[in-house]
Parts: C-alpha cells; structure tokens; sequence
C-alpha cells in the first residue's frame, strides 16, 4: 500500500477525535434517526449512490445494532472483534466478513493501530451482480436470500482469506481508488467489487457461514441433549449458564423450536424415564419417583395420569397383564 494512503488511513477523523476527546459513546444520531439503532444508509451514502466505502470509527464500542443495507468489513491492519449471538468472532489482518441487513451485531473499540474498511451496499447494488452468479454458489445463495426472499434471518459469511493474494490485491485496489479518486472511481470500484466477489467464490473453501437459524438450532439440540442426560437435575438456568445464553432467551427460543415450554419438556422426559424403569426394572414407585427427580409423589401421580389415563401402579398391573398373555399364546 502506498506510504500516503497509509498515512491517511492512520490519520484520526473528526469523529475519533471528538472520541479522544472525551466523547464516550457513539454519536446515533450520525448513524439512525430510529431509537433502536438501525444504522440507515441514507445516513452514510450519498443520494442515488449505492456503494461507499469508509473507515471504521475506533476508540469506542459500538452497542449492539443492525443496519438497513449489506455491510462487508475487511481488516486492513490489526484485528476486529465483533460480538454476534453471545459469539465473539476475531478477524484477523486480511480477513473480511459479509453481513447481511437482519443481523443484529456489536463491535468491540479498536485501538488506534486497528484499521477496518466499512463497505456499506444497498441491496440494490447486487441486481447485477446476481444475474452473473451461478445459484448454487454460498454466496448466491446468501445474497438471493436477503434480496428476494421473505427470510429475514441474520446471516454472516467469514472469510479466512489473508493468505489469498489475488483477493488481498483486488481489495488493495478498492482502498487506492477510495483515497486516490479518479474520474472513473467510482465505476472502478464497482467493477472491482464485482470482481471481488467472483474471488471469493472461487475461494468457498476459506468461507465461515453462520445463519442465526441455524445458530438457535444448535442451541435447542444441545437444551434437547442436556434434557436427556440431566433430566433429574436440569434447571433451564443450569442449561442457559452452560450455553452462555440468558433465561428468556432460551426460554422463547425452546418455545419457538419444540412448541414446548423448556418445563413441558423436561416433563415429558421424566415421564419417558418413568415408563422405561416401570418396564425394565423393580424398583417401587416411591424410589421411582425419587431416581427420575421429582419430590412431590402427589405432583407425580398427577401428570402421570394425565399423560397416559392411569396411575403407575396401574399401568405395571397393565403391563404385567400383557406380558402374561403374551407368555401363555
């Protein structure tokens, strides 16, 4: 990268220095009208333009928010932390990540020697470029998603890709463009982004892909794998400590996924349990109760009937019945 460019990435904007001097949070309103900090495009690109490129602002963090357009973040020098799902992710030098416009998403404070470019796109940018792609490629596959769907769910892809010259030489062409501006800057950049893209398909092998989707489906077979193996003890607060989540949140997401109260599962499992001692084994139904983890006998007797129409008792005689039968023809 040329010394001047350099010099001028280093070089402190208004902004950090507002920071620096004792500014302690981010300025919304240079971001978003709304209160709920939706970062607004309208805010950081020019009317009519579709594409711009900027420096991340460092020195502060900036609070957990979405934004109305796609964004790509490439580390030019040092490293950028962000925080998405309770999930820190650390981009390296040479590393870039694409977030779609329904991830909600906070970035830790850079320091000063931390040099991240912002690529902020409306979607519209891509109508083009869609129509070059072949469907079947991630990152086709991320864009038709978040264009012409109804999905609405956050998704990044990550790519590891510092070791890629051809990728790193194309970005430093976007970066030179940028601070050295020309006539035809601004098709260059959009024909280089283009390219940029085509790169990175090539290089599928180096992507990361995350949809909060399948995030919360991770989080709901690892409630489900817990339920299984502690159901005598399991608390949802044991289970949301362990997976790093709060309470209500897993709480809603187990609702949304099972149709089910974390309760309601845990229940169905001890009752599950209940069944499987009563035909495996001998134990009375008083230390029953005790080995599945339920101390109230009376609570017990209640849900048991109401699951299967008798008491346990009732259903070993049952049982016993049956496999008399069974022994006789």
């Amino acid at each position: 990268m040329l010394k001047e460019i350099h010099d001028k990435l280093i070089a402190l904007t208004e902004e950090e220095s507002q920071i620096l001097n004792g500014e302690a949070s981010v300025n919304k309103s240079l971001y978003t009208d709304e209160w709920n900090f939706v970062i607004d495009s309208n805010k950081l690109l020019p009317a009519g333009e579709l594409i711009d490129i900027r420096k991340h602002t460092r020195f502060v963090n900036f609070p957990s928010h979405k934004h109305n357009y796609i964004e790509f973040n490439y580390v030019y020098q040092g490293k950028l932390i962000q925080i998405i799902d309770n999930k820190e992710i650390i981009l390296q030098k040479g590393e870039l990540i694409f977030l779609n416009q329904y991830i909600t998403h906070e970035i830790k404070a850079s320091n000063e020697d931390d040099i991240i470019i912002n690529f902020i796109i409306r979607p519209e940018f891509f109508d083009y470029i869609i129509t070059l792609l072949d469907n079947e490629n991630i990152i086709s596959k991320f864009l038709l998603t978040t264009l012409y769907t109804d999905y609405e769910e956050g998704e990044y892809l990550y790519f590891k890709v510092s070791e890629r010259e051809n990728i790193q030489d194309l970005i430093e062409k976007i970066i030179i463009e940028l601070y050295e501006p020309s006539i035809m800057s601004k098709a260059t950049i959009k024909l280089l982004v283009g390219l940029l893209i085509v790169e990175l398909i090539k290089n599928s092998q180096d992507i990361e892909i995350y949809s909060v989707d399948n995030y919360e489906k991770m989080l709901i077979i690892q409630s489900l794998k817990y339920i299984d193996e502690y159901y005598d003890t399991a608390t949802l607060s044991e289970i949301a400590e362990n997976l790093k989540q709060p309470d209500y949140k897993l709480s809603k997401l187990i609702k949304k996924h099972t149709g089910m109260t974390f309760k309601e599962l845990l229940q169905e499992r001890k009752l599950s349990k209940a069944v499987e001692l009563i035909k495996s084994t001998n134990y009375s139904i008083v230390d029953l109760i005790g080995i599945i983890g339920y101390e109230n006998p009376t609570y017990f007797y209640k849900i048991f009937k109401e699951k299967f129409g008798m008491t346990p008792r009732e259903y070993k005689l049952k049982l016993c019945d049956n496999i008399d039968i069974q022994s006789e023809n």
